[in-house]
């Protein structure tokens, strides 16, 4: 037995010298690999940046991968094992590997905090990440973003709005939207109100940019079952005045059991939004509107919204007269008595204004010496009854002022416009009158005989470029044959505001199919657009007209892109507004 225990004593010696390392072994190996490391080249020293060196001493163990220098304590778990390196102060002599302890071997100083398996690429993600917010900060000052961005497409820049927070502050600022109105970088866009689908008021307004030829979607949950309402357009915001909807069916057009609006909404298209503006005194749908850009100073607005402050409410049961009511009335009357002298000097300041309008891109200070009103005319009441009464809103003060009702014996107004300052309406009696904004009054305007028009067809006025147009149809005549109308046209015409004669200026190139058609004119254009249902379907033409040329001629931009999906009863509550955004 003391035999065989000698034996295996002198192999397990045997085993453990075999497996021991000098130290002298050890610090030679650690001699060389220095001496390597100062003759690697560039690249291996970016494989020493990455954190590790692929040519360190191939000393593997149980756990796999590079063990020179590792402290593997930590990453199985166990704080005990920690093992220190065998070039450290503590060094001595030889260091057996008994049990479950391996041997490392340290090719790096002592006291290096990143070891092999702790090396991650945290560090040089870090670095990547500031690099990167580092190119975020580098922005453009604000002057120069807003130059840029003030010259991108209305579709663009609602876009880049959505990019950030600081971009979308840029761009909603009424500096910024000044800018960008007064100079060359805005295009035509034409709006569509009033579509009906499947007998209900959707509250949809489909837009066409008229310069890239593309069809938007606005979903205005605010007109959601209105139906019969104007609009008008006042700088870069349209405004609703009026219009009727359905006590019985809500969001259906249904004339049987309806409520007539007094209020007014205002929407801007740039930013989207809606506000509450003032109410009308009196409910109305589809009325005749009409926009007037007026010194801070006018008489009218000041002296109406002072006579109103001092005036009792009025009250239709105790028979007061209209002219202890209001005797700015009776003067207005006297001065219809003599329509001849009333034409000579209504024809005197209109000259004077026939000259070109003032650029918007003028100084500031004119801008803001200037402030716009907006004026409704007749339309339907609350009994569904036409009205000749008229009322004047003030964008500054926020106020209805009521206006002179219309000449006597004129007639249902059907269509009007603002031109030069003065408030022109043309009733289905084939009358033209003007209301002077400025100073308050209305005049009867006596031109030569009325361009030839088919009465189930009412003419539209338009105003561009400070001229007066009117669209009316006719009967043609042709083949020769006289006293046979061949077929209808629709024609526009040109009044000279000097003779007060209409000139026939140009021809529509579509048979008009629609008599409701709407016209509406925008700087130097004029668009329109007709709807109408034909073997069971319903089409829509939109044409354009740039009276700026020296032959107008009418084009089409778009065909059956919108009424398809829309009901017969789209063509009678439909109305447009073309603006420059």
């Amino acid at each position: 037995m003391t035999a065989d225990r000698d034996i295996v004593e002198d192999g397990l010696c045997q085993d453990l010298e075999s497996l021991s390392v000098s130290r002298k072994l050890v610090r030679s190996v650690s001699q060389k690999l220095r001496k390597k490391r100062i003759h690697r080249s560039a690249g291996d020293e970016e494989e020493t940046a990455n954190g590790f060196s692929l040519r360190c001493l191939t000393l593997y163990g149980r756990g796999g991968g590079c063990k020179v220098g590792a402290d593997t304590s930590e990453e199985f778990g166990d704080s005990s094992n920690r093992r220190r390196s065998s070039a450290s102060e503590e060094g001595k002599g030889f260091k057996p590997i008994c049990g479950a302890e391996e041997t490392g071997v340290d090719c790096f100083s002592y006291g290096r905090k990143d070891r092999f398996w702790k090396r991650s690429n945290r560090k040089e993600l870090e670095y990547e990440g500031s690099n990167r917010n580092s190119r975020i900060n580098l922005s453009l000052p604000d002057d120069i973003l807003e130059m840029c961005l003030m010259r991108l497409p209305l579709s663009s820049l609602m876009n880049a709005r959505l990019v950030c927070k600081r971009w979308n502050n840029l761009t909603t600022t009424p500096r910024f939207m000044q800018m960008r109105s007064e100079g060359l970088y805005q295009t035509p866009w034409l709006f569509v109100f009033g579509a009906v689908k499947e007998g209900y008021c959707t509250g949809e307004i489909h837009v066409l940019d008229v310069s890239l030829n593309q069809w938007h979607n606005i979903n205005a949950e605010v007109l959601r079952g209105r139906f019969m309402y104007s609009v008008a357009s006042m700088r870069d915001e349209i405004f609703i005045v009026g219009g009727c909807s359905s006590l019985t069916s809500f969001g259906r057009v249904d004339r049987s059991s309806f409520k007539t609006h007094k209020s007014m909404l205002v929407f801007s298209p740039s930013t989207k939004s809606w506000r509450k503006v003032a109410s009308m005194k009196y409910a109305r749908s589809s009325p005749i509107l009409g926009i007037s850009e007026v010194s801070l100073d006018c008489p009218v607005v000041h002296s109406q919204s002072n006579r109103q402050d001092r005036r009792f409410p009025r009250s239709r049961l105790g028979g007061v007269s209209d002219v202890y009511e209001d005797p700015h009335r009776l003067s207005v009357r006297r001065q219809l008595r003599n329509l001849s002298d009333e034409n000579a000097g209504f024809l005197a300041p209109m000259k004077k204004q026939c000259r070109p309008l003032r650029h918007r891109s003028e100084t500031s200070s004119l801008r803001e010496s200037k402030r716009f009103v907006l004026i409704a005319i007749g339309g339907l009441g609350s009994w569904d009854e036409p009205l000749d009464s008229g009322e004047l809103y003030d964008s500054v003060s926020n106020k209805w002022i009521e206006i002179p009702k219309l000449p006597v014996d004129f007639g249902i107004v059907c269509s009007g416009v603002v031109c030069n300052g003065t408030f022109f309406v043309y009733s289905e009696s084939d009358k033209l009158a003007g209301y002077d904004v400025e100073r308050g009054f209305w005049t009867v305007v006596q031109t030569t005989p009325s361009p030839p028009r088919v009465h189930e067809y009412y003419p539209k006025l338009v105003s561009c470029n400070s001229r007066l147009f009117m669209l009316s149809v006719s009967w043609c005549e042709g083949d020769g044959q006289i006293g046979r109308r061949n077929k209808a046209i629709r024609k526009m015409w040109e009044l000279d505001l000097m003779y007060l004669a209409w000139i026939e200026v140009s021809v529509h190139p579509d048979a008009p199919m629609d008599w409701n058609a709407a016209f509406v004119a925008d700087k130097n254009l004029i668009f329109g657009v007709e709807m109408f249902k034909i073997f069971g379907q319903v089409l829509d033409f939109f044409t354009i007209c740039n009276v700026s040329d020296k032959v107008m001629k009418w084009s089409h931009i778009s065909r059956n892109r919108v009424a398809l999906e829309l009901d017969a009863s789209s063509c009678v509550t439909k109305t447009i507004m073309a603006i420059h955004l």
